[in-house]
């Protein structure tokens, strides 16, 4: 019992990695002892987190993946799984947003969100399920969000990504379970990253999040890293098909906040 969240000689990969959630995580799964590759669409960010988690003293290596390229996450899984003899844990946390009410969306925005969020995602999932098959096992952790199952103005595609990474994580956890892959989600609330800099500098906007959880603050992104180490130890040997909620309460309490402009 001493050693359920001990990651001891498991080989990780943690695409977007580079930054924010995606780098919190992979520094939480190499301080428990995993061998992290870390993925990122920007391969600089990439191997600075490769280089933090050495000089920490982790195992570390790097690469850039665009999850938009189904054949490049599949060669860079599959790269990952023979170099390291194997894959055991596989996170996925890169997102995007266009933010702007569903009736003024064009395509293009609505092509992009889909793409990096839900197919992105996809590519993910089926690469490192199939690898996984292969190998006998495994624990699959995508990011999907409270705008799964909440909403507001200007979250319209955003949240219908967010919910449609559930159920394919619950279909893939029925596929795969019989082959010992678990595969679950993690859902943030508001998360303190690069990525929400633009809400933080409207203060009203900021203040009005941080007040709907009933921590009254933003999460630290290293606040995700602890449910992804539990999701990809032993310690959740029996959990498959689930969405792991974190998010300060937010989705246990009820209030509203229309943001700038929607």
């Amino acid at each position: 019992m001493n050693n359920l969240f001990q990651l001891d000689g498991t080989h990780a990969v943690v695409i977007g990695g580079g930054a924010g959630i995606g780098r919190a995580v992979a520094t939480g799964l190499g301080a428990h002892g995993a061998h992290v590759t870390v993925l990122d669409l920007d391969g600089v960010a990439a191997e600075a987190t490769a280089a933090a988690l050495e000089a920490s003293g982790a195992q570390g290596a790097h690469g850039r993946l665009d999850i938009r390229d189904g054949e490049a996450v599949r060669r860079a899984l599959k790269d990952a799984y023979d170099g390291l003899g194997g894959l055991d844990v596989v996170v996925c946390t890169p997102g995007v947003n266009v933010r702007k009410p569903l009736l003024d969306y064009t395509d293009d925005d609505f092509d992009h969100v889909i793409d990096v969020n839900l197919k992105g995602s996809f590519h993910v999932l089926q690469a490192a399920g199939d690898l996984m098959k292969q190998g006998g096992g495994g624990s699959i952790i995508l990011f999907s969000s409270i705008r799964s199952i909440v909403v507001e103005p200007g979250q319209s595609i955003y949240a219908a990504t967010k919910a449609g990474i559930v159920q394919m994580v619950r279909a893939a956890a029925a596929e795969l379970g019989p082959h010992g892959v678990r595969v679950n989600a993690i859902a943030p609330g508001v998360v303190e990253t690069p990525l929400t800099a633009p809400i933080k500098a409207k203060p009203e906007w900021y203040a009005a999040y941080a007040a709907r959880n009933v921590f009254n603050r933003w999460a630290a992104a290293s606040e995700m890293a602890g449910p992804a180490v539990f999701l990809a130890s032993a310690a959740a040997s029996y959990v498959t098909g689930t969405v792991l909620f974190v998010d300060g309460g937010w989705t246990a309490v009820d209030g509203r906040f229309q943001p700038p402009g929607m």
